[in-house]
């Protein structure tokens, strides 16, 4: 079994004549968090794609649990133990913050397509939803429609869909987007007591929420990995502020 929850060797994918990831390294703890940040088109969004299947890479390996899943279909990925959410709210509307949350625990727990099997018999799977539900503080919404919670509430129900599978390497696209910063303290606050024990991987632009969750950042510029290392050593780190953070890292503004 590999020390490591997720590795990236020589990653690269190209579109047509465009290579946009550039033989990305990187290896993830397990149990460590690693905020993923720079510049606008700098391949943040098509590093996660590699990673989770949307897209097969061009080149190079990606290992998850010592097993490499380049190239594989994103639900095969899943079943693996590795989940994602999207920079755009990916939720049933018309269901239920309740429903949502059991479709998302039925594969993991063992139930398959069935026609002859009632969801509302699953006791299981409705105490497991019921304990996630809880977890991202939806509880009071739990027969509210999710396309009428606040933009706020459905980025938590889509973390709590993230995770509801009991994946163990959870990667999020931009979760505190759009967010005020009350809402994004709130994220924070929620991300660091879901992902608690799990591996963690974000793309975020808020500094404030990078600095407040990441064991490490990894700087990407140009489809390349520039640095990683702990906080600290990002924001002393000169290549990184001349090419992302405009010569400071601050603590509390976004990037």
């Amino acid at each position: 079994m590999s020390a490591y929850s997720l590795e990236l060797k020589d990653l690269r994918k190209s579109f047509g004549q465009s290579e946009i990831i550039r033989g990305v390294s990187l290896s993830v703890n397990k149990g460590e968090r690693i905020a993923i940040i720079g510049p606008n088109g700098a391949g943040k969004s098509t590093l996660f794609n590699l990673i989770s299947g949307r897209f097969a890479p061009s080149s190079g390996e990606v290992i998850l649990n010592g097993q490499d899943i380049a190239g594989m279909m994103p639900y095969q990925i899943n079943r693996l133990g590795l989940s994602r959410s999207f920079q755009i709210t990916n939720i049933f509307h018309r269901l239920s913050v309740f429903e949502n949350l059991r479709c998302a625990v039925l594969w993991s727990m063992g139930y398959r397509y069935s026609f002859w099997q009632r969801l509302d018999g699953l006791k299981d799977a409705r105490l497991r939803a019921e304990e996630v539900m809880e977890s991202i503080g939806l509880g009071w919404r739990a027969n509210t429609a999710a396309g009428m919670l606040t933009y706020a509430e459905q980025r938590a129900l889509e973390i709590g869909i993230t995770v509801a599978g009991g994946a163990d390497v959870i990667l999020l696209d931009e979760p505190t987007a759009g967010m005020s910063r009350s809402e994004s303290d709130a994220a924070v606050a929620l991300i660091s007591k879901v992902t608690e024990g799990k591996t963690l991987l974000m793309v975020e632009h808020d500094m404030s929420v990078v600095f407040g969750l990441a064991d490490r950042i990894a700087v990407v510029v140009y489809g390349e990995v520039l640095a990683c290392d702990t906080p600290q050593a990002i924001r002393q780190n000169a290549k990184v502020q001349e090419a992302y953070l405009g010569g400071h890292a601050p603590a509390e503004d976004h990037a």
